[in-house]
């Protein structure tokens, strides 16, 4: 091999090394990737040290907001490494255009997406200071509002993304117009439920925890109010999606609401019971209740054990009373010891309760009848 030879050769060593990705010098790629490199690997150091500062200084306020808004942070504030490597990595290498457009871009985006994510996180701890205010904002109106603006954000991160690489969003959402409209008539169920779900949040019929009943659809403990339905996990501990629009249209009894909770019985006595017993009776029932603290007294409630009726088998004693708990277990154990109380009460008046009976009286016997038999009085005492 000749010097002419040789020459060759390295010029195409170097025209290689100098053109061999993108028209950009090898040694501009390894510069590249080393900047690159460096940056990740310092990452976890920057978060650290950032996010380690600001936690420090939080720790110093009263309260824990700001704690949880720094957390939230953390990995958005970690992006910021690697756009920092894209950046001079792309700066190091010299492109040429388009590719030096795109590597800006790329940096744009990614700018665009740390500033919309950390938005995105930063709502739920914010969202406490609404829940403070709960004379105002019930628990799922606050939800609500930060799951809406979750779509928002990432809606409107997505638009600037887009419009970054240029592409114009405004003549997409135009022509999906027409598409909107069909889509609208064909979704009216889901509009009418997302309203109905705005309307029960106003109104504040129920929110989350509160145990409810409609009539003919559902009866359970409400978990979680959605915007097109209502997550309600019955007593036998099965979950049901319920449509927002049957809890708006149908009346709703919401028991968690209760200030008292009702006892309203009836109780039948025989009609051999005299005057005094059935006094007696009424008013061992009504001291009972009186002086009883599981019972609510009047003027905050009705209490009433009155002789109601002449019933066709008893005499019947009405009692309408209420407990101060609404726990629906503690009700239950007031009641029974109610009827304990009530069941002595009858037998020490030396009556008892009645039950249903039927008595035929026969004036005559038909003709032809047999003889009806009567047995022979017992007349075996001394």
């Amino acid at each position: 091999m000749n010097a002419e030879q040789w020459q060759e050769f390295w010029a195409l060593v170097t025209e290689v090394w100098q053109t061999a990705f993108l028209g950009v010098s090898v040694g501009r790629v390894l510069l590249a990737l080393g900047i690159i490199l460096v940056f990740l690997l310092i990452r976890h150091l920057f978060s650290s040290l950032v996010i380690g500062s600001l936690k420090r200084l939080a720790k110093r306020t009263e309260t824990d907001i700001d704690d949880k808004t720094i957390e939230a942070l953390h990995e958005p504030l970690g992006l910021v490494p690697v756009i920092m490597a894209v950046f001079f990595g792309a700066q190091a290498m010299a492109l040429a255009e388009p590719y030096y457009g795109v590597a800006v871009r790329l940096s744009q985006s990614l700018i665009a997406v740390a500033i919309f994510w950390g938005i995105y996180n930063v709502t739920l701890p914010l969202s406490a200071v609404l829940y403070r205010f709960d004379h105002v904002f019930t628990g799922a109106m606050v939800d609500w509002a930060v799951r809406g603006t979750r779509v928002f954000i990432v809606f409107f991160g997505a638009v600037a993304v887009l419009e970054i690489w240029g592409i114009q969003v405004a003549p997409i959402l135009a022509g999906l117009g027409l598409f909107g409209v069909a889509v609208a008539l064909g979704a009216q169920d889901l509009f009418k439920n997302l309203i109905a779900g705005f309307l029960i949040l106003a109104e504040r019929r129920f929110k989350n925890g509160d145990w409810i009943k409609v009539d003919g659809v559902i009866e359970g403990t409400v978990e979680r109010i959605g915007f097109r339905s209502t997550r309600v996990r019955r007593f036998d501990k099965a979950p049901v999606q319920v449509p927002n629009s049957q809890l708006s249209d149908n009346a709703v009894t919401n028991f968690s609401e209760m200030t008292y909770r009702r006892i309203y019985w009836v109780i039948g006595v025989e009609y051999s019971a005299s005057v005094a017993q059935l006094k007696q009776v009424r008013d061992a029932i009504e001291d009972y209740v009186k002086t009883s603290e599981d019972f609510a007294q009047p003027p905050e409630v009705s209490l009433f054990v009155r002789i109601d009726s002449f019933n066709a088998s008893s005499i019947d004693i009405m009692l309408y009373c209420f407990t101060r708990t609404t726990v629906w277990g503690e009700w239950l154990a007031i009641k029974e010891q109610l009827a304990y109380r009530i069941k002595e009460i009858v037998a020490e008046a030396g009556t008892a309760f009645a039950f249903p009976s039927q008595s035929i009286y026969v004036e005559s016997m038909p003709e032809g009848a047999p003889e009806v038999f009567v047995p022979p009085a017992d007349d075996t005492s001394p």
